[in-house]
């Protein structure tokens, strides 16, 4: 199954520019790692207003359960929130033409 999730990210006050800057390095290195797997298929960056720290990612999962494992396991959900859109096939999508 495919899911469609926005990741917010907002990190708290008192949180040092050292400990964003070590989340946000292993958060890059398990992303590398999720993609190996084929858990995380593609990641965009939506329009920001200043300040804001959104991503929109395409995970690949067998439920929804399974996902939630998957994003469990990010570093950056630590101060992140998720919201998970179940996708299904459409009939017209370009995609799975063969």
């Amino acid at each position: 199954m495919e899911f469609l999730v926005t990741m917010t990210t907002r990190v708290p006050d008192g949180v040092t520019d050292a400990e964003v800057a070590g989340v946000r390095a292993r958060e890059a290195a398990h992303s590398a790692e999720l993609a190996e797997q084929g858990s995380l298929k593609r990641l965009w960056r939506p329009p920001l207003a200043p300040g804001e720290w959104r991503t929109l990612g395409l995970f690949e999962a067998d439920d929804a359960a399974a996902l939630e494992t998957v994003l469990a396991s990010m570093p950056l959900r630590i101060w992140r929130t998720d919201e998970v859109t179940e996708l299904s096939p459409h009939p017209n999508d370009p995609g799975t033409a063969s």
